[in-house]
């Protein structure tokens, strides 16, 4: 697979702040259809590589001028364009929308356009609302179309920020800890849906420390520490006691069951 081939390919990729490496010459590639989850602990440089994809920030620049960062074998992206292509469901992004007064519909709509609400400028025709109607039917959420999201449940709010990235019927979804504050079952039911849309062919990137929100159709992980690539490979591998152990520096048991991991602590 090369860097044009790859769905995302970063390479070297150095992001500092206050003098202090968030990210270290990270280099990784997934491409197309290949389900992965990118695990580690907090502070490993998760959410840091979540800013870096979204464009929210930029690494350093290779002294020969060549790409850092590729996403579907581009570095040079208008981000409205981008969306089109990768659903964003950020931690960043779940926080603004969670405190929105807009209209689920409205706010699905707003996909369209890279913003988190409508605005006088923006132009909704009826194909729009069609496929924003259609998103909300694929997540389970069309009853929520009229509602507003500051009142809807923490599981129902995300189901409708997964459609509104699905809107554009994406070739992938980027998914930063996307069960933070759910409980188990609303949790299990938003996994169930996650797993859908992998069989359905969206490529999902799972951004988590948590094995157990690994679902069944992602096969490949991602471990990073310190900033840093840890390892990456098959899940069976990868999602056993001493890599686990290692990772996150405290003895790890590994269990499974039903096609789904679970990790506890010796």
């Amino acid at each position: 697979m090369t860097d044009h081939d790859a769905l995302l390919s970063i390479d070297r990729a150095t992001v500092l702040r206050e003098n202090r490496r968030l990210l270290d010459a990270l280099s990784l590639a997934i491409a197309p259809g290949q389900h992965t989850a990118i695990l580690g602990p907090n502070g490993s440089g998760k959410s840091t590589l979540v800013k870096l994809i979204e464009r929210r920030i930029y690494p350093l620049v290779h002294d020969d001028g060549s790409a850092v960062v590729r996403i579907f074998g581009r570095d040079r992206w208008n981000v409205t364009e981008l969306r089109s292509l990768l659903g964003v469901v950020s931690s960043d992004l779940r926080r603004e929308f969670e405190a929105s007064n807009e209209q689920a519909l409205n706010a699905v709509l707003s996909g369209f356009f890279a913003s988190m609400t409508l605005g006088l400028d923006h132009i909704v025709d009826d194909a729009m609302r069609r496929q924003a109607m259609d998103a909300l039917v694929r997540v389970g959420a069309a009853h929520l179309a009229e509602r507003d999201v500051s009142t809807l449940s923490t599981g129902e709010a995300r189901r409708v920020l997964i459609a509104r990235a699905l809107v554009h019927r994406p070739r992938a979804l980027l998914l930063d800890e996307p069960c933070a504050g759910l409980d188990p079952g609303t949790r299990r039911r938003f996994l169930d849906l996650l797993s859908e849309l992998a069989r359905e062919g969206t490529t999902l990137v799972l951004v988590t420390h948590h094995v157990e929100e690994i679902v069944p159709e992602i096969d490949h992980v991602v471990m990073l520490r310190d900033g840093r690539l840890f390892d990456q490979g098959p899940k069976e591998r990868l999602l056993a006691d001493s890599h686990l152990s290692e990772l996150f520096g405290w003895p790890v048991e590994v269990e499974r069951g039903n096609g789904f991991y679970g990790a506890r602590l010796r």
